[in-house]
């Protein structure tokens, strides 16, 4: 075998081993991208999912026009309070104005609380817990979303306050606006407490 043809196969040998692994390395980045786009895929059908589950619940309104929307964001909104009925175990929250115009002194002040203040009172059957060492009613089902928002333009007939309930199907995952709910449906259960601007609760200490 003359010499020149001795050189020649390890340089064949070394260009094929630069081409395969060339190959893998080509193999290996589509294949980090092809994962990457499937998970930029699922994950964008999760946002796509939650975000048509809030559409459906934001495009309901109450029997006499009082928007889901207009509470938009309230499952972050803050703790004002909290209750507990025979029937239901109740957590009050206020949007950003409403726990601005607690901080300033209202309602007991004597001030109003302003236009734009809203209240969701979160409600769910209780149940006893069974791995606390001692007697506790907790969360069980959640049931109803009870949103109070004061607009004194709108409802002038309820001392500036709107309400309306929007119960929850935990079957179907879906709320639906409770029939019998006017926007002054909760007018006479929070007339006692005028004085105070409609409002039971006062934003309690922490």
């Amino acid at each position: 075998m003359s010499e020149s043809v001795t050189k020649s196969v390890p340089r064949e040998q070394q260009e094929q081993r630069i081409k395969t692994r060339t190959a893998v390395k080509r193999i290996g980045g589509f294949t980090i991208v092809a994962t990457a786009v499937a998970v930029l895929a699922v994950l964008g059908a999760v946002v796509l999912y939650a975000q048509s589950q809030d559409n459906d619940k934001y495009s309901l309104k109450s029997p006499s026009g009082i928007a889901f929307s207009d509470f938009r964001g309230y499952e972050d909104w803050a703790v004002v309070s909290s209750a507990h009925t025979d029937e239901r175990l109740k957590v009050i929250v206020g949007n950003p104005t409403m726990i601005k115009a607690f901080k300033a002194g209202i309602p007991g002040n004597g001030q109003p609380f302003p236009d734009g203040s809203m209240i969701v009172k979160l409600q769910w059957t209780p149940k006893k817990s069974t791995e606390a060492p001692f007697v506790v009613d907790v969360p069980d089902v959640f049931k109803e979303a009870f949103v109070m928002e004061k607009d004194s333009k709108r409802f002038p007939k309820s001392g500036g306050w709107g309400y309306a309930v929007f119960n929850y199907d935990a079957a179907s995952d879906k709320f639906t606006p409770d029939p019998k709910s006017p926007s002054d449906c909760g007018y006479a259960c929070h007339t006692p407490v005028k004085a105070k601007d409609y409002i039971f609760h006062p934003y309690q200490k922490r």
